[in-house]
């Protein structure tokens, strides 16, 4: 157990080295921080929390650096992450506010927490097994061929053109969009497939193979859409970063999507923020690195999740405050209506 003293120690010593990349020593310690004892009394205090495996001496006669475990605790122990200014806020809501759709929210979302962080950003699109049918148009393009546009809660857009078996003119389209749109308001996307199993028997009998062949293509985008889908920015700034691995394995890893799906967290908590932690990382390319992730939704429902990667020297009370506040704007804006 840590007390209090050696838990303000170690919290110097992340603060410093973050800050300067360089290992820290108790002198500099006792210069820059108001630790309330003696410069011995903080060596005995280094000297506890090396033999505890919080810190570690990279090279003989240098000073301290954290360890994944010393970050961990740190980061366990904050009593809160780093609130945004007011102006960083405003700045968030009008940048994200003027989104056109979901594809223009998530490109800027993921390029506002890149600049934000300065560290690699990720976000998940929301899953469509996750959403709800908001409307389904039925767009005549020819007498035998309609545009049907999804329209899901979360904003997605999927578009299909449909070859129809037979001719069909605009009224019969108009009755079977006004069908479909009473039938599957508001229904989860997953139960889609047996909400519609009779819709056929309710249309005449001239437009029931139409309609059969609208409902198939809608049920075949829904399983073309199954897979996750990911959006990142900000490789870039890894240029800048400096890893305990090389940084190839690195942007190899970036290349997985499986794993930074996975990486991202499972947790339905959209108000819990995961930090996971150099070696607690179980990919062996991204063991040099630290991922902080936020779900996104509506209350306790997550419709996906975003954060960033970066070196474990990261700024965690700065990191974890963004990753937060951009998943809860995001969260207002699609959910909003």
């Amino acid at each position: 157990m840590v007390d209090d003293r050696k838990l303000a120690v170690l919290r110097a010593i992340v603060e410093d080295y973050v800050s300067t990349n360089e290992p820290v020593g108790s002198k500099s310690l006792t210069e820059r921080h108001n630790l309330g004892v003696s410069p011995a009394t903080v060596r005995n205090d280094m000297a506890a929390l090396e033999e505890l495996g919080y810190i570690t001496q990279p090279h003989t006669s240098a000073g301290r650096v954290p360890t994944d475990k010393g970050y961990r605790l740190f980061v366990d122990r904050l009593s809160q992450v780093k609130p945004l200014s007011a102006a960083e806020r405003r700045a968030i809501e009008t940048f994200l506010a003027g989104a056109v759709d979901l594809d223009d929210v998530v490109t800027r979302t993921v390029r506002l927490l890149a600049q934000l962080t300065r560290q690699v950003a990720v976000v998940q699109y929301p899953a469509l097994s996750q959403s709800t049918v908001r409307h389904i148009e039925l767009v005549p393009l020819t007498e035998r061929r309609v545009m049907m546009v999804l329209i899901t809660n979360t904003g997605r857009v999927e578009q299909r053109v449909i070859e129809l078996p037979d001719m069909v003119d605009d009224s019969r389209i108009a009755h079977m969009r006004a069908l479909l749109n009473a039938c599957l308001d508001g229904c989860g996307l997953a139960q889609v497939p047996d909400t519609v199993a009779d819709l056929p028997d309710r249309v005449p009998g001239e437009d029931r193979s139409s309609m059969v062949t609208i409902l198939s293509v809608l049920l075949e985008t829904l399983v073309e859409r199954h897979d996750e889908r990911l959006v990142i920015a900000g490789a870039a700034n890894l240029a800048a970063a400096d890893f305990t691995i090389g940084l190839r394995e690195v942007l190899e890893a970036l290349e997985e999507q499986v794993v930074l799906i996975r990486l991202l967290g499972e947790t339905t908590d959209t108000s819990a923020i995961t930090v996971r932690i150099g070696s607690e990382n179980p990919y062996t390319g991204l063991r040099g690195t630290s991922i902080v992730a936020a779900g996104y939704g509506s209350g306790d429902k997550q419709l996906a999740r975003l954060g960033v990667l970066g070196p474990t020297r990261m700024d965690y009370p700065v990191t974890m405050g963004a990753v937060r506040a951009v998943a809860r704007y995001v969260s207002q804006i699609l959910t909003a209506s």
